[in-house]
C-alpha cells in the first residue's frame, strides 16, 4: 500500500522523532515529499509504503500523539 498524507505537528511535538519511530515501530517506509517546520508549528507531506494494517496502525499511533493527519491526493491536499 502506498499512501500520501500530511502531518501537522503542534509546537510541543516538532522536535520529537515521530516519523522515524513510525518507520521503525510499524514497518512503514516513509518518504518526505514536502515540509515546513517553524518553532510554533510544522507540517510534512509524506508517502507511506507498507502493508495496509501496518500503515493504519501507525497512523492511529501518530494521531494518538496529537499530530493531525490529513489525506493528500498527488500534491494537492484533500478536504
Amino acid at each position: 500500500m502506498s499512501r500520501r498524507v500530511k502531518f501537522t505537528f503542534p509546537a510541543q511535538l516538532i522536535k520529537e522523532p515521530i516519523i522515524y519511530q513510525l518507520g521503525r515501530d510499524y514497518d512503514v517506509v516513509t518518504n518526505i515529499r514536502r515540509a515546513d517546520v517553524r518553532p510554533e508549528i510544522g507540517w510534512v507531506v509524506l508517502e507511506l509504503d507498507g502493508r495496509d494494517e501496518d500503515v493504519e496502525r501507525g497512523l492511529e499511533w501518530v494521531t494518538s500523539l496529537g499530530v493531525r493527519v490529513d489525506p493528500v491526493a498527488g500534491d494537492v491536499i484533500e478536504g
